[in-house]
């Protein structure tokens, strides 16, 4: 346990002085300088930020879980990204930039109005607060917990392990966030990525080598020939993500996530110009591409190494600790702390941004100077951070649907925000109206099908028939009683607009190889 504990807090120091180091001398003090890195962020540091941001022990564990008990079904979460992405890059972020907006409700108020810029800033808050940073805290807080087998090392019960680890996570992630700023967030996020890439796909290849008794082709052989149904990710319609879904739902998920999410896109809105801005975003793309082998991947060794009776949430933890060596569960240990770390501390920074920016400000304290801003955004933080600490613990034991779980909750803000923000882009006279009445009507639709009316529907298709059925709705309503002038997207002129000489073709690769990946998975790839 000591060479586990020790090469932990080697890799989290390192990760934190390097932070320090980077960030220094940043001016902190400004509301671009705190929020938004100063626009200064590169495509790496924006990549490598996206991921992390992204990833978390929600995925690691519940997506792993789920390949443990079902098939590769689920990677439609993970490999559908790079699609989303690849559209942000060419579509949405130019606009961002032009924009020069630092929240996406921002762009919201130009386009409708003041109010539809609120009711979208108070979803982002609500879900934010309660189905982000708690289920973060909580998830991460007993990954740890179980891989340091804190209980036994502190000598108390597993509640008093899990306080104590959710409090030790909440107040390193507040560290960053609050005192930070988005800069010392990104640059934090991109150590720990490249930690999280080297670990996450170091487990299937250990695995598969202890799998095949030495022999990592032999372990694949064995996966082939056992559990061939397993690495079928076009599946079943009864399984967890239909196939059928990446057409409806999923790419609306999908591109709300990586294109309408605050604590997603103010890593990219705060990128030094266009070119950094799709260059980062595209990077993230060919990530998502490689997260199947390490969010999936290990649960069906897991299958295949212990058998069909572990509970599917321990499959991963059982996993690591079986196959790695004690040094190195350490170094993984604090790969996991980083990712848990990223996503709290991201969600809690944009939260920090959409309240202050978008409520305190215009109705506390309108004349507020940056610099005030920036000290009660501080202030707020910290509050915001303690309430998802006291809240964490609370959080039942996650079951195995727990990451399927989130994904509904989100829908009742996700793709409604998405449709009035697309909606907004891709028309010139649909009114303020429209999008407020399709924001009622689609979160009371679905949370009618959701929590009264079993309509059979997978929830992804639910919410892409709301799309369609609300984006018609927003057009009648621009026809039937139009804006008085064409909205025009007026160039702000805050960062160099140039894009990337190469996001075409770079994105045209990343489409390609998605479809390569379905077309290995498949039942005619692999032979099942």
């Amino acid at each position: 346990m000591i060479f586990t504990v020790v090469s932990f807090l080697l890799f989290t120091l390192l990760v934190a002085f390097i932070s320090y180091w980077k960030t220094k001398d940043e001016d902190l003090t400004t509301k671009d300088g705190y929020f938004l890195a100063g626009r200064s962020l590169t495509g790496w540091v924006i990549g490598g930020s996206l991921m992390l941001t992204n990833l978390s022990t929600e995925q690691l564990i519940g997506l792993n879980a789920q390949g443990y008990s079902d098939n590769m079904s689920v990677m439609g979460w993970e490999v559908g990204s790079a699609i989303a992405l690849v559209i942000v890059a060419f579509y949405l972020l130019p606009r961002y930039l032009k924009g020069g907006i630092t929240t996406i409700p921002d762009f919201l108020e130009e386009r409708f109005d003041f109010g539809t810029k609120q009711i979208v800033t108070i979803l982002f808050l609500f879900g934010y607060v309660f189905n982000l940073l708690p289920p973060i805290l909580y998830s991460g807080a007993v990954a740890l917990s179980g891989i340091f087998n804190v209980p036994e090392m502190l000598g108390v019960d597993r509640t008093t392990a899990l306080w104590i680890t959710v409090w030790t996570i909440g107040v390193i992630g507040s560290l960053y966030a609050i005192f930070g700023g988005l800069k010392a967030v990104a640059v934090s996020d991109t150590i720990n990525g490249i930690g999280l890439l080297i670990g996450g796909l170091m487990i299937p290849v250990i695995g598969l080598f202890v799998l095949g008794n030495g022999s990592l082709f032999s372990g694949v052989d064995i996966i082939m020939e056992n559990t061939p149904e397993k690495l079928n990710a076009i599946g079943k319609p009864e399984d967890p993500v239909p196939f059928s879904t990446m057409f409806t739902g999923m790419l609306l998920v999908n591109l709300f996530y990586w294109g309408t999410a605050q604590h997603i896109m103010q890593r990219a809105i705060a990128a030094k110009n266009l070119k950094e801005g799709q260059k980062g975003v595209l990077i993230a793309a060919a990530f998502k591409l490689l997260g199947p082998f390490f969010l999936i991947l290990p649960g069906i060794i897991a299958f295949n190494m212990f058998g069909e009776n572990l509970e599917p949430t321990d499959a991963y933890p059982r996993l690591v600790n079986e196959i790695l060596p004690t040094p190195l569960v350490g170094f993984f240990a604090a790969v996991l702390f980083g990712a848990i770390l990223s996503s709290f501390n991201s969600a809690l920074n944009s939260s920090v941004t959409l309240f202050i920016l978008n409520i305190y400000k215009p109705y506390m304290k309108p004349g507020a100077s940056d610099k005030q801003l920036v000290k009660t955004g501080k202030y707020f933080g910290t509050l915001l951070a303690v309430f998802a600490m006291v809240l964490a613990p609370l959080i039942e034991k996650a079951p195995q649907g727990f990451f399927q779980y989130l994904q509904i909750v989100n829908g009742f803000y996700n793709v409604p925000i998405f449709t009035i923000i697309i909606i907004g882009y891709l028309t010139k006279r649909v009114p303020a109206i429209a999008a407020k009445v399709s924001l009622f009507v689609f979160i009371s639709i679905y949370a009618v099908t959701q929590l009264f009316w079993d309509t059979g529907l997978h929830f992804l298709h639910i919410l892409g028939i709301l799309f369609v059925l609300c984006s018609g709705l927003m057009l009648i309503i621009g026809k039937l009683k139009p804006r008085d002038t064409d909205y025009v997207l007026v160039e702000s002129h805050k960062v160099d607009m140039k894009p990337w000489k190469l996001v075409y073709p770079i994105g045209i690769a990343v489409t390609i190889a998605m479809i390569i990946i379905y077309m290995i998975f498949s039942p005619a790839g692999i032979g099942a």
